[in-house]
């Protein structure tokens, strides 16, 4: 867990699972290999975010490349919505 990811574990104790989950479902996607990482693996949040058409600049981990990266919800059709 990342020092961000920490910190707003303890900021935010009863709304940190919900903070996980949404993390989650936010997807780094790399264009050039089609690599797909969710923000909390890459040591993020993205808690409460509505945006469309975000990039990040990165490698990726997968062919070495460096490159934008697509950021999008992708959530995982299991989950219970819970809003």
């Amino acid at each position: 867990m990342s020092r961000p990811q920490r910190w707003a574990r303890r900021l935010m104790p009863r709304r940190a699972g919900e903070m996980e989950r949404q993390s989650r479902e936010w997807k780094v996607i790399c264009r050039k290999c089609g690599r797909e990482r969710s923000i909390w693996e890459l040591g993020g949040i993205r808690y409460g975010a509505k945006s469309r058409g975000k990039f990040m600049g990165m490698k990726c981990d997968a062919c070495g490349r460096w490159g934008m990266h697509k950021v999008e919800r992708r959530p995982d059709p299991r989950a219970p919505n819970v809003r």
